[in-house]
């Protein structure tokens, strides 16, 4: 069904509908990790892989929120952007940002792990320029250096690894972490780790950076699957691990965090200060868990995070709902600050969520952080049957596919983006997918001037049914 719905605050809605930067106007780089046109708000990245090859949705934010008239769309057949769209590359199957060449602006970062390029392993991350008119000044495509690193751009971050104060773009294949040096990453740049450090028969899905220890740089969570031991035994599972930054060998430092909670989906994994201590903490969902589905907590100390966490399900005290199999409660995670006391919270998903008596509905679970971590006192659930939330709740919607906790009004709370991959909007289509924005206010979530949007809102998008749009959020 039809679910777009833009209530603006009123006094901020000619700047909601302004657009990027009027010609003529140069906006001051603002220094934030998302804000690609410098404008001082962030900005929110949606992907959708499986459009036509795929596509990255960038909506501006502004006092008023997000709002599709000031948006652009980016795919590999955007005038400048290296490549071409094929059916194949799941361009925007990952998303993060940062200034990569230093200019005071974020650039978009994309991966495409199904890229094909002839005569090297499949995978490749694009980085598009932002600016005061962001988007418009090209960008360079890296592709998989070697043989280990096919599917290349499966997990992409760019954080300080090396302790020096300037960010590094950082990429993993399905068997390499590869990173690049400070500046304009260029195909011959990429660099292998001092030390062989994943285990034998690890396939990764993804990768999170944050500062989970005292180390001074950018620490990294690589997660994936398990899918041999390399002893012929065969066994699976999935796999974390810790990689701490520094200005040492790069992987000489590598802790495994294999146990309950351990994650192998890239939507499930995210990292903020949940306690105020200086550190990130780690919270990793397990959607395919026992008592319909979990997530851990891994709080950050200076020596790094522990091998297992607190584990929270839909059967812990004061978290909304009920255990029940098959909900899917840890699909997706997302943490940020939406009250803005200077505790970050967490949005947990359980896209299967049953309401009303209709199947895989989906729903979202919000919980405060605070000096003593996370609680559930005040946790809150909201979906497509709350009220405020534009839409309906109806049986395969899966809303909370998909998280995203950043501030993109510019008020000092996060504002919560969701996904819903199957979100049925064109005429007789089914899994359209369609996003959602929730204010942060001081109390926690709130319904007031709920945005949400959804592939009809987006001139570019190809009307195909079944793209899954948002699909992916940026992290």
């Amino acid at each position: 069904m039809r679910i777009r719905t833009f209530t603006l605050a009123a006094a901020a809605v000619a700047l909601a509908v302004a657009g990027p930067v009027a010609p003529g106007a140069v906006a001051a780089p603002s220094g934030l990790s998302d804000d690609f046109d410098g404008d001082g708000y962030r900005d929110l990245a949606v992907g959708t892989p499986k459009a036509n090859g795929g596509m990255v949705t960038v909506l501006f934010g502004s006092p008023a929120g997000v709002d599709p008239a000031r948006s652009v769309t980016v795919t590999q057949d955007t005038p400048g952007v290296p490549g071409g769209s094929e059916s194949v590359d799941q361009f925007g199957e990952n998303v993060t940002s940062g200034d990569v060449d230093g200019d005071g602006y974020a650039d978009l970062v994309v991966g495409a792990p199904y890229e094909e390029i002839t005569g090297r392993p499949r995978g490749a991350v694009t980085v598009v320029w932002g600016g005061a008119r962001p988007f418009t000044s090209g960008g360079v495509m890296l592709t998989a250096p070697d043989a280990a690193s096919d599917r290349f751009g499966t997990g992409v971050a760019f954080a300080d690894l090396d302790g020096d104060g300037g960010g590094q773009l950082v990429v993993v294949g399905a068997g390499a972490f590869r990173y690049f040096d400070d500046g304009v990453p260029a195909q011959d740049g990429a660099r292998e780790p001092e030390a062989d450090f994943l285990p034998d028969g690890v396939l990764l899905d993804g990768i999170v950076a944050g500062r989970f220890s005292g180390g001074g740089a950018g620490d990294f969570v690589l997660h994936g699957r398990l899918v041999d031991d390399g002893a012929g035994t065969g066994a699976g599972g999935s796999h974390l691990g810790l990689l701490r930054g520094g200005p040492g060998d790069v992987g000489r430092d590598y802790t495994v965090l294999d146990g309950p909670g351990a994650a192998a989906w890239d939507r499930a994994v995210a990292a903020g200060d949940i306690d105020g201590d200086g550190y990130d903490d780690l919270v990793t969902g397990d959607r395919d868990g026992p008592a319909g589905g979990s997530f851990d907590v891994r709080y950050g100390r200076a020596t790094g995070l522990p091998v297992t966490g607190t584990r929270y399900t839909q059967a812990t005290a004061g978290v909304p709902g009920a255990a029940e199999t098959g909900d899917a409660f840890g699909h997706a995670v997302a943490v940020g600050d939406a009250t803005g006391d200077g505790y970050a919270d967490v949005a947990v998903g359980a896209a299967q969520e049953e309401v009303d008596g209709r199947r895989g509905v989906g729903n979202v679970v919000f919980l405060k952080g605070g000096p003593s971590g996370l609680t559930t006192g005040g946790a809150r659930s909201v979906h497509q049957a709350t009220s405020g939330v534009p839409g309906a709740a109806e049986a395969g919607d899966h809303f909370g596919s998909s998280l995203r906790l950043r501030d993109v009004d510019g008020d000092g709370g996060a504002d919560l983006t969701i996904g819903a991959y199957g979100e049925d909007v064109l005429d007789g289509g089914y899994d359209d997918g369609a996003a959602w924005v929730l204010r942060g206010a001081a109390t926690g979530l709130t319904t007031s001037y709920a945005t949400a949007f959804d592939a009809e809102d987006f001139p570019a998008y190809p009307l195909v049914p079944g793209r899954k749009f948002a699909d992916v959020v940026a992290r």
